[in-house]
């Protein structure tokens, strides 16, 4: 019982992943949704129905599309760090946070951001060091 009132405090809680998608698409439309999370099936013959078949079937583009409509839709500010690791649905929201007016989104930003964690990737890929990679002898 002490889980369901902690579950009430995130706007998740009771909202089915349909009606989820539903708002999204609503107001950003599959194309921005594509740019922002990077899963095909907002860009491949886009459906509320085939992306919720999609979605319930792949819990990390699920848990993705979630963590967007919390912080993106929802407008939230930032997880703790306590809660970061657990899955959107489990997170508990702060006594006085409540949802914001939805972030203002384009295309353009969606592109600036790709291009963010593309070098941050390409930057974490050259300082990663492989220990043990050739053995000490060969047999």
């Amino acid at each position: 019982m002490n889980d369901e009132i902690n579950y009430t405090n995130n706007p998740l809680h009771g909202l089915g992943l349909q009606d989820l998608l539903t708002q999204l698409v609503d107001h950003y439309g599959f194309e921005t949704l594509y740019a922002y999370l990077n899963i095909n099936c907002f860009k491949t013959n886009p459906s509320i129905e085939s992306s919720v078949k999609f979605l319930k079937k792949t819990e990390w583009a699920r848990e993705k599309v979630e963590i967007f409509y919390l912080y993106k839709y929802k407008n939230l500010p930032r997880v703790s760090s306590e809660q970061f690791a657990l899955p959107p649905r489990k997170r508990i929201i702060p006594e006085g946070q409540t949802p914001r007016e939805p972030a203002e989104l384009s295309l353009e930003d969606a592109e600036r951001v790709r291009e963010k964690q593309a070098q941050k990737a390409a930057e974490h890929g050259k300082t990663k060091h492989y220990q043990n990679s050739k053995p000490d002898r060969y047999w």
